[in-house]
């Protein structure tokens, strides 16, 4: 295994080019090829997804951020036992919070988050699952955001690159409170917060069969 620090390098227009990954897999699970520099697709048109074969200057691909996106702001939701904080701005719609701890994440309501309706260990284990760095928590005035792992990208079924374990992200300017441990990158090209997913991928019905 390689020890130096992989990195992801968003190229203009272009593919992210991925340098020293030793895991890669997608959905099933299954591992897929690595070499020392890797071009991933993020136009969304490859025939060899996830990586490029050209597609974006095919189609015009442009990697810029879009009016209209929501914007980087963070917000902190404070509990008797745990503050939780949010960026809307930098989050890719899993749906894993809402889904797995409504009482909590309650996207109808205003504030939307009660840090106070479940306990304190359902939602840090809720807020670990993010994939975005949208959330993170406080205990006791101390803030907990990221998790020891291993380098690694997932090509999550029909949706972003899911990226863990702190592969260096370069000449990218990160959100408020962003985490660099772990983040979504788009992959479908419809993110109007590129190079980061937006969930864009939901409205623009992006498929990928294969992973």
């Amino acid at each position: 295994m390689s020890s130096t620090k992989p990195s992801i390098t968003p190229s203009p227009n272009g593919p992210y080019m991925v340098k020293d990954l030793q895991t890669l897999q997608n959905s099933k699970g299954e591992q897929l090829e690595t070499q020392p520099t890797l071009a991933l697709c993020r136009c969304g048109g490859s025939k060899k997804k996830p990586f490029c074969d050209g597609t974006h200057a095919k189609i015009g691909f442009s990697d810029k951020k879009e009016e209209g996106r929501t914007g980087d702001r963070r917000h902190d939701y404070m509990g008797k036992a745990v503050t939780i904080h949010d960026n809307r701005g930098i989050c890719a719609h899993a749906g894993l919070c809402s889904n797995g701890l409504s009482a909590v994440f309650q996207l109808e309501h205003e504030p939307w988050i009660d840090p106070d309706a479940a306990r304190a260990e359902e939602i840090i284990a809720i807020v670990k699952r993010c994939p975005s760095g949208a959330l993170s928590y406080s205990v006791d005035g101390e803030e907990q955001r990221d998790q020891d792992r291993e380098p690694a990208v997932t090509v999550s079924k029909n949706g972003p690159y899911l990226v863990t374990g702190g592969p260096e992200l370069v000449d990218v300017g990160r959100g408020e409170g962003a985490s660099t441990e772990h983040f979504t990158l788009c992959r479908c090209g419809a993110s109007k917060n590129k190079p980061f997913c937006d969930g864009s991928h939901w409205s623009s019905r992006f498929e990928d069969e294969k992973n």
